[in-house]
């Protein structure tokens, strides 16, 4: 039967897949190479390896078939045609709880199966609810658009007249099927951002950051806080730009500014050259440059706020790209800890005084989050305003890490 054929195929690709590419590309680059593939065989073979990777660190000595109907169970909400046909007494227990499912499938304890999936509880952030990040593994996030100023009813009325499903999260934020496809219905950054909610919600720290601009700009000068900004552009680097999401967000944001993209990639600057004609962004800088071992030399009077949106583990967007989870090796965290706070420290000396420096991460470790937070205070003596993180497994989105620091 050809669901016992998808089932083969996925085994075997996932003992030749090694985890050192997102699998996305590796599972395209397969298919590309193997025509035969109808668009069903492949959703099929696709859903059947990432059942097997959102068991993350679970059940590591299944074999690798009973491991990948394993997922597949504890991912089903309701029944499905692979499930029907490759494992058909568990199909009609799709309704079950998860604790549930865990019950009927293992004998383990169903609380302590569930919470090996992720197994480094004692390295998250304050805050983070284990279990229930745990157990976010086995849904779909959701695809999110954040809607651009006065972009929001056209966005939605061209959504509606295509026929594609949305929830609005906030006036800005509409929540879609992961599988949506948009690009031919509205105009990609141009109208909407493909954003993640806990990304998106990062522009809360950039308008408490606006906020204090305008009230020091006004105790300075005297005049209105609206007035006071708009006299001159705010000079924002964005000095980790990957894919310039967050520069898009603060040119929506504070509207008037002189924006400075940096990158340690080539690449990765044309792309965004691309994307920011698409978003209608024309007069900035940009720069290849690598912080991690360089301190980059402004000249006066330096940036009024530095973005560094650092490179991390990426542990809060595993649910979607649980391969990572899966492959994940904890001396990293340390890694990725050494990093940061090498990027911040050349950073820093770029920032005028009175200045913001914005930090993020994608990471729920603490060694990436909160620790440090407290070498920025403590090391480059910056004071610490705010810092949120952003849990997005409750709202099938990623979780963020923010803090807004100035420059004493």
């Amino acid at each position: 039967m050809k669901y016992f054929s998808h089932l083969n195929t996925a085994v075997q690709l996932l003992q030749q897949y090694n985890g050192s590419l997102p699998f996305g590309s590796f599972i395209k680059q397969f298919f590309s190479q193997h025509k035969k593939y109808g668009s069903k065989d492949r959703k099929n073979i696709s859903q059947l390896c990432y059942a097997f990777f959102r068991l993350g660190k679970a059940l590591p000595t299944l074999p690798a078939e009973e491991r990948i109907l394993t997922g597949l169970f504890l991912c089903s909400a309701e029944p499905n045609e692979l499930l029907q046909h490759l494992k058909p007494d568990w199909d009609s227990q799709t309704h079950l709880s998860l604790a549930d499912k865990w019950r009927l499938i293992s004998d383990t304890d169903a609380a302590a199966g569930l919470l090996a999936v992720f197994p480094w509880k004692d390295e998250l952030s304050a805050n983070m609810d284990h279990t229930s990040f745990c157990a976010s593994f086995f849904t779909q996030p959701d695809l999110f658009l954040r809607l651009r100023p006065r972009h929001e009813a056209a966005v939605k009325s061209k959504l509606q007249q295509a026929g594609v499903p949305f929830r609005e999260v906030s006036r800005h934020c509409l929540a879609l099927p992961n599988a949506s496809k948009i690009d031919t219905v509205i105009g990609t950054d141009r109208e909407a951002v493909i954003q993640d909610h806990s990304s998106q919600r990062i522009g809360e720290l950039m308008e408490f950051i606006r906020n204090s601009a305008f009230a020091k700009a006004s105790a300075s000068d005297g005049s209105p806080p609206a007035d006071a900004m708009a006299n001159k552009p705010l000079r924002v680097w964005d000095a980790c730009a990957a894919s310039g999401g967050k520069s898009i967000l603060a040119t929506d944001i504070f509207r008037r500014i002189d924006l400075t993209v940096s990158d340690v990639r080539q690449s990765i600057l044309v792309n965004l050259e691309k994307r920011f004609a698409a978003a209608g962004i024309r007069n900035y800088h940009s720069f290849i440059g690598d912080l991690s071992t360089t301190t980059y030399d402004d000249q006066e009077p330096g940036f009024d706020m530095i973005i560094t949106d650092v490179p991390c583990s990426g542990s809060g967007t595993w649910s979607r790209t649980p391969e990572q989870l899966y492959y994940f090796d904890p001396k990293k965290i340390d890694r990725y800890s050494a990093l940061q706070k090498k990027i911040i420290a050349h950073a820093i000396p770029a920032l005028k005084p009175g200045g913001f420096l914005l930090y993020c991460t994608c990471s729920v470790f603490k060694k990436e989050n909160e620790e440090v937070v407290q070498f920025i205070e403590e090391q480059l003596s910056l004071q610490l305003l705010q810092s949120t993180l952003f849990t997005g497994y409750e709202q099938k989105a990623d979780t963020l890490f923010g803090a807004v620091f100035q420059k004493k």
